[in-house]
């Protein structure tokens, strides 16, 4: 059975022991605690590449958002604590994450705005006016690809998608290939090795 170290935090039951930790970070000017967990992609802290995702974008106004492979939660309840009005779907393949991500939005008390599940479990036909994501790269481009292309489709008229992608794991090629599908697609800022793309949806 595969430990900790080696077992992928995208497997959909993860068998690692399930040692909970919690952290604290800050976001767009606000303090969030979570609870995050053995087999869960960034135990105990905020990755690099939110991270910078969060320091090189403003909050969003309000609407329907996407947190897209949310993890524990953290862009989706980020952007819940800071837009009142925000409705947020997450999706996760990682039922511990999914399970972490939940008890985390109650523990903030936004679980009436913001709800995680699998991707099979979001209505068929939901659209949303933004898309957040650090996007799982490690999956591979052909399983990326399809992710992408499942989703960015459910952009509402005038949407947008939000992503941080590392450039050595292909974030400019990402950039092109987005934009050759008909999804027009820019660099909001470069920082620390990553790149935070807006993708559009082309009407």
């Amino acid at each position: 059975m595969p430990d900790e170290e080696t077992e992928h935090y995208f497997s959909a039951d993860p068998a690692a022991p399930y040692a909970r930790e919690t952290f604290t970070c800050e976001v767009w000017g606000r303090e969030l605690t979570l609870v995050s967990g053995a087999g869960v992609f960034s135990r105990g802290h905020l990755d690099h590449a939110t991270a910078v995702l969060f320091r090189e974008t403003e909050p969003p106004v309000q609407g329907r958002f996407l947190d897209l492979g949310c993890g524990y939660g953290v862009i989706g309840l980020a952007i819940a604590a800071a837009v009142p009005l925000a409705s947020v779907t997450a999706v996760e393949v990682n039922e511990r994450a999914i399970a972490l991500a939940n008890e985390n939005a109650r523990a903030m008390g936004v679980n009436g705005r913001f709800i995680a599940c699998r991707p099979d479990q979001v209505p068929t036909g939901e659209v949303y006016d933004e898309i957040w994501s650090n996007p799982p790269i490690r999956i591979g481009k052909e399983a990326l690809h399809e992710l992408l292309l499942t989703w960015l489709p459910r952009l509402a008229p005038g949407g947008r998608a939000v992503m941080v992608v590392g450039k050595n794991l292909g974030a400019d090629s990402l950039q092109r290939w987005l934009g050759e599908q008909g999804f027009p697609t820019e660099r909001l800022a470069s920082a620390k090795g990553f790149r935070v793309l807006e993708t559009r949806r082309a009407d």
